[in-house]
């Protein structure tokens, strides 16, 4: 690598991860950012780090700001942690002096990480999504029996669950069960969507993970289906590997999408087969930031940050080459169990665990060691402990006030 400009990663967790290590490859040197040290990528080898306040807000501005004045070439800025995006977007101009990075629209970047926003949008320019309605504090509940059942109810902002008001999605089978939720849910948030749920194993989703830099020639683009997900059918990618064989039928779908959205940098869409109407639908999209399992495009051949990285720097492209289609990329070895059986002669790679980068590997293990104890032995002793607690309370109560009415 000619070039020694460095690359901020913001956001340590799995996907910070193997943003890092798909930088390696070239030896980009790397430094990642975020509020605790007690995150996957602070104990890989192939990182500098640094602990900033928060990762949103003003405070991310300042601190990215400081960081520049300590380092002699201008970074290239990479976004692995969702929370980043809308700040790093709106405040693109001030940051632009200091580092290197592309995003869609400011106007774009705000619709998209909206789900209602995108909803609108997807419906207007006719892309192919799955029947939804927005709900609102004033938007009658009775529109809610016009889906299809089950739905999945999801906040239109993510910051709502990732401020734990409410999970990220809710599979609902009943009508009843979605009214119940969608009222609780509007005491916090002021808009969510309920989308019919498309019906198909998780090995009927698939995904692209995309750069479109500001060369279009330097486009670079990778399809893998997932094989399994953590929560089944909910949740993120617990195990995945490339799917070439779909390119042809997602190919129109995800070009309109960029053209339509004017995308510029990192982002991804996921896809899942709609049985009924015999084609692939959008059920998720990623904008200006990788994705959870990008590291599987690196192990296939198309490196993505990597890509980025020689884009914002003017450098030659990555060359394009033939997919490796006998990997697969694994959330964690603690799902081993839990996810079917690969076609043969597929090995696996772990999201964590590396031979020449182990510290992150151990420190996962030792995470899910403590979480497991936790659950297994410490919840019920405090379960137990709290139901004694209650008891003493209601019988103290009982003795105080009940008892000396009926002597």
């Amino acid at each position: 690598m000619i070039n020694t400009a460095p690359a901020v990663v913001i956001g340590a967790g799995l996907n910070g991860l193997g943003v890092v290590r798909s930088l390696a490859h070239e030896r980009v040197p790397s430094i990642v950012v975020d509020t605790t040290r007690w995150r996957a990528a602070m104990w890989s080898r192939h990182c500098r780090k640094v602990v900033v306040d928060q990762l949103h807000g003003r405070s991310l501005v300042d601190s990215l700001l400081k960081l520049r004045k300590n380092l002699n070439r201008q970074p290239v800025l990479i976004l692995a942690d969702e929370t980043a995006v809308s700040t790093v977007s709106e405040n693109r101009d001030e940051l632009y002096s200091a580092y290197r990075f592309h995003l869609p629209p400011r106007n774009m970047v705000a619709t998209l990480k909206n789900k209602a926003r995108f909803q609108e949008f997807a419906e207007q320019h006719d892309l192919r999504v799955p029947r939804t309605i927005v709900m609102r504090p004033d938007t009658p509940f009775e529109k809610l029996s016009t889906l299809s059942f089950p739905v999945i109810v999801k906040p239109a902002e993510r910051k709502i669950a990732d401020e734990g008001k409410t999970g990220h999605l809710h599979y609902i089978a009943t009508l009843r069960d979605a009214e119940i939720l969608c009222r609780r849910l509007l005491e916090s948030t002021e808009e969510m969507v309920v989308q019919e749920w498309i019906e198909g194993p998780d090995s009927n989703i698939c995904f692209s993970l995309y750069h479109f830099g500001h060369k279009p020639e330097n486009f670079k683009i990778f399809t893998g289906r997932k094989f399994a997900s953590n929560p089944a059918m909910v949740g993120n990618t617990a195990l995945c590997f490339a799917a070439t064989e779909v390119m042809d039928s997602l190919e129109p779908l995800i070009a309109k999408f960029l053209d339509l959205t004017e995308f510029q940098g990192l982002g991804s869409l996921e896809f899942k087969w709609d049985q009924r109407q015999r084609q692939y639908v959008i059920i998720g999209h990623t904008v200006g930031r990788t994705d959870w399992q990008e590291e599987i495009a690196t192990f296939c051949g198309v490196n993505l940050p990597l890509a980025a990285y020689r884009d914002e720097n003017d450098l030659p492209p990555i060359p394009s080459g033939d997919v490796d289609r006998t990997v697969a990329w694994r959330e964690s070895w603690a799902h081993r169990k839990d996810v079917p059986m690969l076609p043969p002669g597929m090995r696996v790679v772990d999201g964590y665990w590396r031979l020449n980068d182990p510290a992150p590997g151990l420190f996962h293990s030792t995470q899910a060691t403590l979480a497991y104890i936790r659950g297994r032995f410490l919840k019920p002793i405090i379960a137990s402990d709290k139901t004694k607690r209650m008891q003493l309370a209601a019988e103290t109560k009982y003795r105080n006030f009940v008892k000396p009415i009926f002597k």
